[in-house]
């Protein structure tokens, strides 16, 4: 097991990685819109949020060596399932066909005020 990290994602914010590789696979822990350079929310905006997200995800993916198009699976999580269309949007424009299997669910709280955040499973390149 190894630990991925990288300073152009947030810090984790306990006790956990921002990724692991094992077994030619990378899990990256969930991410949300957190500006790696300021430690602040992008904005409220879901959309601006889910794109930051994305962008963190793939920055711990390319420090794993790997990249969007060897995503396997997302979970997605959004504090208001109104905004699950906004997101799609915007995670079409990151993920690649064919679309990595998913759940999406609403949840009511995330451990800071954020209105989405996301982890996937990668294979290695």
């Amino acid at each position: 097991m190894e630990e991925v990290e990288t300073s152009d994602a947030p810090d984790a914010i306990g006790p956990y990685s921002q990724g692991i590789i094992d077994d030619g696979r990378v899990y990256v822990s969930g991410q949300g819109p957190v500006d790696p350079e300021t430690n602040e929310i992008v904005s409220e905006d879901v959309s601006e949020q889910t794109a930051q997200t994305l962008r963190n995800i793939g920055a711990i993916l390319d420090a794993a060596g790997t990249s969007f198009e060897n995503v396997l699976q997302a979970n997605v999580y959004v504090t208001n399932m109104d905004n699950y269309e906004a997101v799609n949007e915007v995670y079409a424009e990151f993920m690649t066909e064919p679309y990595p299997a998913r759940a999406a669910m609403e949840i009511s709280r995330l451990p800071i005020d954020i209105e989405v955040e996301i982890e996937v499973v990668a294979k290695k390149e």
